[in-house]
């Protein structure tokens, strides 16, 4: 997962809210960071991806491909 697909994930899930999301919720998986500051420290998109979602009780099958924009014709 790339910086942008994780950006474009966010929006998909949680709209206009994911930004307070990614700047305040401390996750714990990724050691009571947000995902801006766990970015930030170079931890994975993917990783952070799945932390916020752990946290944030996203449903398992919204989770796999997040981001990824449709392949091209």
């Amino acid at each position: 997962m790339r910086h942008s697909e994780f950006e474009r994930a966010v929006e998909d899930e949680f709209g206009r809210g994911g930004a307070a999301l990614v700047d305040d919720l401390a996750l714990a998986e990724i050691g009571h960071r947000t995902a801006r500051e766990a970015l930030a420290a170079g931890v994975p998109p993917r990783e952070v991806w799945r932390a916020l979602c752990v946290e944030a009780d996203v449903p398992l099958e919204r989770r796999h491909g997040a981001g990824r924009l449709e392949p091209r014709r």
